[in-house]
């Protein structure tokens, strides 16, 4: 299984803008390129899951430490 590595605010901006472009692929009928918004499919699934596959590549993680 994956290992979280994005945090809570990270997760949240990551839905909110995965859902507005998913939203503008319905609301924008008339775009040449429309299927570019379906792009936001990418930082739903990633904000969703809680884990990004191109912040392990990078070693990133914005989760926060867990105190022991």
């Amino acid at each position: 299984m994956l290992k979280n590595n994005v945090g809570g605010i990270d997760r949240i901006l990551r839905v909110i803008l995965g859902v507005a472009l998913i939203a503008g692929f319905f609301m924008n009928a008339d775009a040449s390129m429309r299927w570019l918004y379906l792009l936001g499919i990418i930082p739903l699934a990633t904000g969703l899951l809680g884990t990004c596959p191109l912040y392990t590549i990078l070693g990133l993680n914005t989760c926060p430490m867990k105190r022991s």
